[in-house]
């Protein structure tokens, strides 16, 4: 058995537990990232959780290094999205010039969709794209639709609000965020309209967003439900 069919293969034992061993360093990196945020933390503790860092790093960069050996394509790897992914899983600990690139640890968590990608999820994850591609024009289009109400939402709320409240509402680019949560349906209330067109607009905007928030949702699962069928229809073929 060669190394590729360790690395590159989820089909037999050896990729299977190789895989398995990725999974449980990606968790282990996580939960880790995560404790060094509590506060009052033990410097003995803190000091294991970066000796536990050093080790996973070494080992993450291991795996990097052999993929990129062994992919049929090696530039076609290291420029692909998984490539990527795994490259930033490493990069913050070889950077840290300075910098808290800690964050970037966290995108280590994508690094699963690549496990699921070379398992039994596989089939799963391809119906996920295919509906994706089903849905590309609908939801190029809702994000397009999305950006200009998004606009009009900040003008027409800059317009109502400007004068009675412009420390929150300086320009329309200030008025984006207020319009960002309100479109949005969030409401965080940090801002809020105080006269009675930028109520009265809110409201409309606020009917607005709701409708836009289950559009999303809809396109995909209507797109799911054709790549399902399809698939159905293929595997009978």
């Amino acid at each position: 058995m060669s190394i590729a069919d360790v690395v590159q293969r989820a089909d037999t034992r050896a990729g299977r537990a190789f895989d398995l061993c990725i999974i449980v360093l990606i968790v282990l990196s996580i939960v880790s990232l995560t404790i060094e945020t509590l506060p009052g933390i033990a410097p003995s503790f803190r000091a294991a959780l970066q000796l536990s860092e050093i080790v996973i790093t070494v080992l993450f960069t291991a795996e990097y290094f052999l993929r990129v050996y062994t992919a049929p394509s090696k530039l076609g790897y290291i420029f692909s999205f998984y490539g990527i992914i795994d490259l930033l899983a490493i990069v913050p600990f070889y950077l840290a010039l300075g910098f808290d690139l800690r964050g970037l640890r966290a995108f280590r968590i994508f690094r699963v969709f690549r496990i699921l990608k070379l398992t039994r999820y596989n089939r799963a994850m391809q119906r996920f794209h295919r509906a994706l591609v089903l849905a590309k024009e609908e939801l190029v289009l809702f994000f397009i639709t999305t950006a200009i109400l998004l606009y009009l939402a900040a003008f027409g709320i800059y317009y109502f609000e400007h004068q009675a409240q412009p420390e929150h509402f300086k320009s329309i680019l200030h008025s984006i965020w207020w319009a960002t949560t309100t479109l949005t349906t969030v409401g965080y209330g940090d801002i809020y309209p105080i006269t009675a067109g930028g109520r009265t607009f809110t409201f409309l905007v606020l009917m607005i967003g709701l409708g836009v928030i289950a559009v999303p949702p809809g396109l995909v699962a209507s797109a799911l439900s054709k790549a399902r069928e399809q698939e159905i229809g293929a595997d009978e073929t």
